[in-house]
């Protein structure tokens, strides 16, 4: 499976808001799964999206028919489009599913590992980092990703509220830096926290 990490900075908001509605058409593309997000808490004006696909040769086949006539309706409405594509590596929590129903919060963290940790990095991410979270309250269902050979990873996590993805943050992360060697995998880390856009959701 495919994961598209798309962010952008909005500048015509009512606009962009009416162009996201466009984007219901997508289901009816071979290939496509589900595709939602939301605006920042920690940057005004600033969205992410998150798309599924069955595999890269559906997305690359969206993309050379149909992006461009749906995309037209945004034009002029955000700017600093940043996108990023990983293969879906295991879920975060048994029987993911790329679908956004029952979610109000996102977290996502994106990873640079240097090379030669990415093997032990997503090994944590497995033993430690994942039970951690499919044992949090509120926690509905995550993905791990990665993009190659850039030793990048996309970590996508979807809460039920903010209450309780609070309450792990503050527990747990801590100790689990300590105990994943995390230090010593990790070249650089940023994320951010999104509240959900029922309404963007296909």
């Amino acid at each position: 499976m495919l994961v598209k990490w798309m962010r952008c900075t909005v500048l015509d908001r009512p606009g962009f808001e009416r162009g996201q509605r466009k984007w219901a058409g997508l289901p009816g593309e071979p290939g496509f799964r589900a595709q939602g997000g939301g605006w920042s808490r920690s940057q005004p004006g600033v969205v992410h999206l998150f798309g599924f696909w069955e595999s890269r040769a559906f997305y690359d086949s969206f993309m050379a028919r149909s992006h461009d006539r749906l995309a037209a309706a945004q034009t002029g409405t955000y700017q600093d489009m940043r996108v990023r594509l990983f293969q879906y590596r295991f879920d975060v929590k048994m029987g993911f599913e790329p679908r956004f129903t029952e979610a109000n919060l996102l977290r996502v963290a994106h990873l640079r590992v240097h090379p030669d940790r990415a093997e032990h990095f997503a090994l944590m991410q497995e033993k430690v980092w994942n039970p951690a979270m499919a044992g949090s309250p509120g926690m509905l269902r995550g993905v791990v990703a990665e993009a190659e050979p850039e030793s990048e990873f996309l970590v996508l996590s979807m809460w039920d509220s903010a209450a309780e993805r609070a309450k792990y943050r503050t527990e747990r992360v801590e100790r689990l830096v300590l105990r994943s060697q995390m230090g010593a995998d990790v070249a650089a880390i940023n994320g951010d926290i999104i509240d959900m856009e029922p309404s963007w959701t296909v």
